[in-house]
């Protein structure tokens, strides 16, 4: 397994083989899940471990509505296999962000001195291959694909409850997410437009494999509470089906 020096992690074969999951299937939507795992080399980068199970190590539930939908659709998906706190798949290699030394008020400790070297190496093991296989899924299906990234965010922040059940981020592509929130809004959902984070966020991983392609690309924020454990998770991603085929035919439709 790696050993921990500091702030260097030495990976293992069986990890930089397993930077990523591809799920194979048919049809033209690719589904996306940044931030599915929490996931971290032996050590834990000393982080408590309580924390594992927090948010800032992963998206709670937003792996598990992916592989309903995909199951749903029988569609590929690629998802990542590290905790965030690793690393954070849905940023620009040059981003700031990347490595985070503090989440949430918790300090990283094994991000805390993480130089530019042991960065670069993050992106070469995990983050290059995550990306790679998504640009080939991509080349594979063609002008055809059309992406949907799932994540979640928490009920509150910073003490603040937050209304929105389901959010629905976008940059400067809106041929989904506006019939999108439409079509949420009718199913009773209280939404969010570009809340509770904006999309527009250059570098990220829509904005990479989306706007840069200029593919039809939506990003949905789920509330935790509603998908905290399995039976929640499946039970979302069954309602969210019949809300995200009707947005795919709006969007068709406004082509014609």
């Amino acid at each position: 397994m790696p050993r921990v020096r500091g702030a260097r992690f030495y990976y293992n074969r069986l990890m930089t083989e397993n930077a990523f999951e591809a799920i194979s299937g048919r049809g033209s939507i690719v589904f996306l899940c940044d931030h599915a795992s929490n996931a971290l080399p032996p050590g834990g980068l000393g982080l408590d471990p309580a924390l594992l199970s927090a948010h800032i190590a992963y998206d709670i539930g937003a792996a598990s509505v992916t592989r309903a939908l995909v199951g749903a659709y029988g569609a590929p998906a690629v998802l990542g296999r590290w905790s965030r706190l690793l690393i954070d798949l849905n940023r620009g290699a040059d981003d700031p962000t990347l490595v985070m030394k503090l989440s949430d008020g918790s300090i990283i400790p094994g991000n805390r001195d993480a130089d530019a070297e042991e960065v670069a190496r993050r992106i070469a093991v995990f983050h290059a291959p995550y990306h790679a296989a998504i640009d080939t899924e991509l080349d594979r299906i063609g002008p055809a694909a059309v992406l949907v990234s799932m994540h979640s965010f928490t009920p509150a922040w910073k003490g603040h409850p937050r209304k929105w059940e389901v959010g629905v981020l976008y940059d400067r592509d809106v041929r989904l997410a506006y019939p999108l929130m439409a079509r949420l809004a009718e199913a009773g959902f209280t939404v969010g437009d570009n809340e509770p984070y904006s999309g527009a966020l250059e570098g990220d991983t829509l904005w990479r494999h989306g706007t840069m392609r200029g593919l039809p690309h939506v990003l949905v924020e789920v509330r935790q509470d509603l998908v905290g454990d399995d039976e929640r998770a499946q039970a979302f991603a069954l309602r969210l089906k019949p809300i995200l085929d009707a947005a795919l035919g709006d969007m068709a439709a406004s082509r014609r």
